[in-house]
């Protein structure tokens, strides 16, 4: 079974209605996934795309029995909606929205300790691609047909590279099992550390491949915990080689400010952790495929 979703998920779409969730539910019922609602408060009863609407999640999980949603609402909205979904039994919420102001990200980051960690709900994003398992299902926004079906696992923080790496390993004849993006935010609600423990225990992922950026320690956590915790061997790429110090770069998540935190400065603590780096991004692929062949 595909780590985090699989082609039964039922998934809720909230925001259904709008002009984001409306296009983007319909490429993902499309692709196959199994899109079986969605939630616009004032609205429930109504059908939308030959799916129902409801006012609330708790009555469309009640209704469907859905145990993922993606969250296409404003971003002034969206730590309600998040913490709304977990109360309401969601297991995997993907928040696509970009914009979400860092401490309503600590805010729902708080109203998640109030659950268990086998009860608490996964959150992966904001400002993020969202979730593949190619064949299967897509819970997010990546134009699901560069990606091929087979077993690498990708992790990125950059949308658009993740793209790059999924079109490079296709033109390579070499499948992913799951793509997350973890978004670029300073604050996300999974890290890599978070996602990699799961592609280990994935019997369907035999490499995982992790793009990071400048800024943020998360990549080195993902780095020592692989060294002592992991069998399967892990890729990375970095990016922001060129980056000075000290200045936002593209992503609010992407600024300098401690050691281990620059291009240059990940790379080498990711080698030391025993890390096989992609020296550039357009060799994301072959490095992958080296690896492989080493399998």
């Amino acid at each position: 079974m595909s780590v985090i979703i699989h082609k039964d998920t039922k998934i809720l779409i909230q925001g259904f209605t709008g002009k984001m969730g409306t296009f983007h539910a319909d490429e993902m019922i499309k692709y196959g996934s199994n899109v079986v609602g969605g939630v616009t408060p004032g609205k429930g009863g109504q059908k939308h795309l030959d799916r129902p609407v409801f006012d609330t999640v708790k009555d469309a999980v009640m209704n469907t029995g859905a145990t993922a949603s993606i969250l296409f609402v404003p971003p002034a909205f969206a730590a309600d909606s998040a913490m709304e979904a977990a109360d309401a039994g969601i297991k995997t919420c993907v928040a696509i929205v970009d914009g979400i102001p860092s401490h309503d990200m600590i805010k729902i980051k708080r109203y998640m300790r109030r659950y268990s960690r086998t009860e608490k709900m996964t959150l992966v994003g904001p400002n993020c691609a969202g979730i593949i398992s190619p064949g299967k299902s897509m819970l997010g926004i990546m134009p699901g047909h560069i990606y091929k079906e087979g077993r690498v696992g990708i992790i990125s923080r950059s949308g658009t590279l993740g793209y790059e790496a999924a079109q490079q390993l296709k033109n390579l004849n070499i499948g992913i099992s799951t793509s997350v993006g973890i978004g670029g935010d300073p604050i996300n609600g999974s890290s890599f550390r978070d996602i990699i423990e799961k592609f280990e225990t994935d019997d369907e992922t035999d490499v995982i491949l992790m793009i990071g950026e400048i800024g943020g320690p998360q990549e080195v956590a993902a780095g020592e915990f692989a060294k002592e915790n992991m069998k399967k061997p892990v890729i990375g790429y970095i990016a922001g080689l060129t980056a000075p110090k000290g200045r936002v770069m593209g992503h609010a998540g992407a600024i300098v400010s401690a050691y281990g935190e620059s291009a240059i400065e990940k790379v080498e603590i990711l080698k030391e952790c025993g890390v096989t780096i992609s020296k550039n991004p357009s060799v994301m692929g072959d490095t992958v495929k080296s690896v492989l062949e080493k399998i």
